[in-house]
């Protein structure tokens, strides 16, 4: 008698994406794991350029959850809606820009599925992955806030802030979440790196968007993610 699949959700936070939000629904149910179930969470974070009307109409079919937020509040508002919503054992983040491929969740999942993980990171620094040539500065930025964060939490880790994170939902469930934006990175790993759990690293390609392709995250964000870095590590 086989045993049940493990159930992967997989949360997909999205903002004004009109122009990926097809192909990320359609490559994330594409994705094959021997053993796995996925489940695909959708969470619109009040957008306006016709990306709530694809996903109730067209790609319903291959959305098992989506919810809506009342406003826009901030990728990390969006993902604590969509733990909220999730059903699985394990839980994966996924941008809808498709920075990071789907492709890949097998390699990240492999060290949970081995009984050796609970939480597994992304890297676009470690291992011999592809990836696209961007920006400069923000590499510079990455790997500042990458060790600043290690600092504070002990961890050797190679790019704290790389999209891509697997996670045992246990571990989520026994900590509070609260950075509405971009600083949910170096919070879950400060408070991860608090439950001792066991983290892994993978490196991972990544294809990078230009501002003109609608990157998001700027400036002032580096400076939220030092804020929160220095808040989640010493005061909880």
């Amino acid at each position: 008698m086989s045993s049940s699949p493990v159930v992967l959700s997989v949360i997909i936070p999205v903002y004004n994406e009109v122009k990926t939000i097809r192909e990320v629904v359609e490559t994330v149910r594409g994705v094959e794991i021997p053993g796995v179930r996925i489940e695909i969470v959708v969470v619109d974070d009040g957008s306006t350029d016709g990306t709530i009307e694809i996903c109730e109409k067209e790609l319903a079919p291959k959305i098992d959850i989506f919810a809506k937020q009342p406003k826009n509040g901030g990728k990390g508002a969006a993902i604590r809606r969509g733990l909220k919503e999730a059903t699985g054992s394990l839980v994966i983040i996924q941008d809808a820009d498709l920075e990071y491929s789907p492709s890949e969740y097998p390699k990240l999942l492999a060290p949970i599925l081995a009984g050796k993980a609970d939480v597994v990171l992304g890297s676009r620094f470690a291992g011999s992955d592809t990836h696209r040539v961007v920006y400069f500065w923000h590499m510079v930025g990455n790997r500042f806030l990458t060790l600043l964060s290690n600092v504070m939490t002990d961890l050797n880790l190679t790019d704290m802030e790389c999209g891509y994170k697997v996670f045992k939902k246990e571990f989520l469930d026994q900590i509070t979440l609260t950075e509405n934006g971009f600083g949910f990175e170096p919070e879950v790993v400060a408070k991860l790196a608090k439950l001792k759990c066991r983290i892994y690293e993978v490196g991972v390609s990544y294809y990078g968007r230009t501002y003109a392709e609608g990157k998001k995250i700027g400036v002032k964000d580096g400076f939220r993610a030092i804020y929160a870095i220095a808040k989640h590590n010493l005061l909880g």
